[in-house]
């Protein structure tokens, strides 16, 4: 218990406790002035009957004011949770963009590499070609050599 509450429960007890035990002084009649009226009635109970009246007033206006707070707090759970799942919503949005965007990279990348391969390929053919190119040449250079200079008789074997 909050020490508020400990406090208004004493008050209380304290003042059914004086109500009880002053009860004779309480309910002896005496004369009641409304300021138009004078009139005889006890007012030891017209007071405790005030404060009664005071302490449900109090009673309800806390659960009034309470009932209101509770109200505008689920107005403001409900207003978060819409955020929360306008936020969840914008950061789906954005992994899918940059997965999109990822997607797009690989594929541009992928197909640059794929270029840049076909190219080397191209190349290198064109370079084994040419290397084969050369190796027939030479041997034939030399087959000619070896012809004009007579030495017929040591046959060669192109290997091309």
């Amino acid at each position: 218990m909050h020490l508020r509450s400990i406090v208004l429960w004493v008050t209380v007890l304290a003042i059914a406790a004086l109500a009880a035990l002053n009860w004779p002084a309480l309910a002896a009649p005496s004369l009641v002035s409304l300021g138009i009226v004078v009139f005889e009635a006890p007012l030891g109970l017209i007071m405790l009957g005030l404060t009664g009246l005071l302490g449900i007033f109090f009673i309800v206006y806390v659960l009034s004011l309470q009932g209101s707070v509770l109200m505008e707090t689920r107005r403001h759970t409900k207003e978060m949770q819409v955020q929360r799942e306008l936020a969840d919503k914008a950061e789906a949005s954005r992994f899918t963009e940059l997965r999109a965007f990822l997607d797009a990279q690989h594929q541009q990348a992928h197909a640059t590499v794929l270029a840049r391969l076909d190219e080397l390929e191209a190349h290198l053919a064109a370079r084994a070609t040419e290397s084969d190119n050369s190796t027939a040449a030479y041997v034939g250079q030399l087959e000619h050599q070896l012809r004009t200079r007579g030495l017929e008789a040591v046959p060669v074997v192109s290997r091309v």
